[in-house]
């Protein structure tokens, strides 16, 4: 009660960040801990430097869990009995349906290598140039997806359908001899060939489309957003590297990345202003004038 509002670019009102503690009172503790909440303006190179490095990390330590085949062979076949047991246990009906087009699987082989790494990167561009406020926290949904997916591929090695046993599925890599994946042909050596739950196509397809949708201004562009995991979902499917049920293991780690993100920041990444507040941390003066800007903002 009486608290302003901010309205954003977007036309919605939504309340200001509430601070930790008062930055004039409280411990040092409490304002450091103010200040690593507090989203500031990002800086090109330290997020250059951030992704390029949490990528490598990613990969090695994906890429270092023992491939437990064994294991990895039983967890996929429990699987493929549980998916028959709910009644959805169809892809193997649609990795053959696609792979009888040729045009279509080739363009689905390249769209599994590339576009999770693509679009990703695109918009957290589009984040970090049009909506500084909120880079921060998204991009902190995306870390934590990313990290706790790295736990699921120690815990649970799962094969995935390509590699099954007394199944017919088709390797559509292999089939068509196309560049396409780190898990077939002669780069199979150099990715975990079990680390297929979680997936991390739909957990970073996903944060794409939402992110997208709750973000762009022109409709379109949001609908584009919302078909983005789902044409990811079929992807995955029909080129034989994933369960349905890897999708939702997906789905389960990005509702732990903005689970992370709202305790951290006190609010989903989206309710954050889009501009980056007026800093509060260089005496009196500046506090004022933050106030001032606040006002005037809400004024108009």
């Amino acid at each position: 009660m009486g608290e302003s509002t901010v309205t954003t670019l977007e036309g919605q009102e939504q309340a200001p960040p509430q601070p930790v503690a008062d930055e004039a009172h409280g411990s040092a503790g409490h304002r450091l801990l103010r200040r690593l909440r507090t989203p500031r303006r990002p800086r090109l190179w330290f997020e250059i430097l951030l992704i390029g490095v949490s990528y490598w990390t990613y990969s090695l330590i994906r890429n270092a869990v023992p491939e437990q085949r064994t294991q990895a062979l039983e967890n996929a076949d429990w699987l493929w009995r549980m998916e028959h047991h709910l009644g959805i246990a169809v892809e193997e009906s649609v990795n053959h349906a696609v792979n009888s087009m040729t045009w279509l699987i080739v363009g689905m082989n390249y769209y599994y290598a590339t576009l999770h790494f693509v679009v990703t990167i695109g918009v957290l561009v589009w984040l970090y140039r049009s909506h500084p406020g909120r880079y921060a926290a998204t991009r902190t949904v995306v870390f934590a997806t990313t990290g706790v997916a790295l736990i699921g591929y120690y815990l649970y090695p799962l094969a995935p359908p390509r590699l099954m046993n007394g199944n017919d599925f088709i390797d559509t890599v292999v089939v068509h001899q196309t560049w396409g994946s780190m898990a077939s042909g002669d780069l199979k050596s150099m990715s975990n060939q079990y680390a297929a739950m979680p997936s991390m196509h739909i957990g970073w397809s996903l944060w794409c489309g939402l992110t997208i949708f709750a973000l762009a201004s022109v409709p379109w562009v949001r609908v584009l957003g919302l078909l983005y995991p789902v044409a990811t979902l079929v992807v995955i499917v029909a080129t034989a590297n994933h369960f349905w049920l890897d999708a939702v293991g997906g789905m389960a780690c990005l509702a732990f990345g903005y689970l992370v993100a709202r305790l951290w920041y006190g609010a989903l990444p989206y309710a954050l202003p889009r501009e980056v507040p007026p800093r509060t941390d260089a005496g009196p003066g500046s506090r004022i004038l933050g106030r001032i800007r606040t006002r005037t903002s809400t004024k108009a």
